[in-house]
């Protein structure tokens, strides 16, 4: 992956994180470099930096924009040429992959602490391909899936209980 694709998947992440639904913009990038760190990188730097009119990072650049989104450095570099971060390997199966992808979203998301714990609870689970079928299933039907939350997350009401009598 080159640079400037991952300078977009960032965004794109960070805005879903931020709870916004779309990426940040650049400018709004900006913005929020400048108000969390307070220091300065222009909305022209990163337009030039995901075009590839402007193919490296300068250091300094790279260890702010490493800060703001809370990656190593060594992750703002492009990728070398043939390289991929999936496994290409054929070994295990279908749930094994599904699992690892899990995992490796779930890291991706550490920072939303219910969405990280509920992806590494589907890709331990033994079935792992049924969790996300089911998932879809509950979401076929309307208001099923906002009752199963309510009924799930309220708290547990034990009924009052007279004391037995002793005979």
């Amino acid at each position: 992956m080159r640079l400037g694709e991952k300078l977009r998947y960032l965004r794109e992440v960070e805005g879903t994180l931020r709870g916004l639904d779309r990426e940040l913009s650049q400018l709004e990038m900006a913005r929020l470099i400048e108000k969390e760190l307070g220091k300065s990188i222009s909305q022209s730097y990163l337009s030039q930096i995901e075009s590839g009119a402007r193919p490296h990072l300068t250091n300094s650049s790279r260890m702010l924009l490493a800060r703001f989104f809370k990656v190593h450095p060594g992750y703002l570099v492009d990728d070398p040429e043939g390289y991929s971060n999936e496994l290409i390997s054929d070994v295990g199966g279908l749930e094994d992959k599904l699992d690892l992808w899990l995992v490796s979203g779930a890291e991706r998301f550490s920072r939303d602490a219910e969405l990280h714990h509920a992806l590494l609870a589907v890709a331990r689970h033994a079935d792992s391909r049924m969790c996300l079928v089911l998932l879809d299933t509950i979401l076929e039907n309307p208001g099923l899936a906002e009752r199963l939350m309510e009924v799930l997350k309220a708290p547990a009401v034990v009924p009052d209980r007279k004391p037995r009598r002793r005979s």
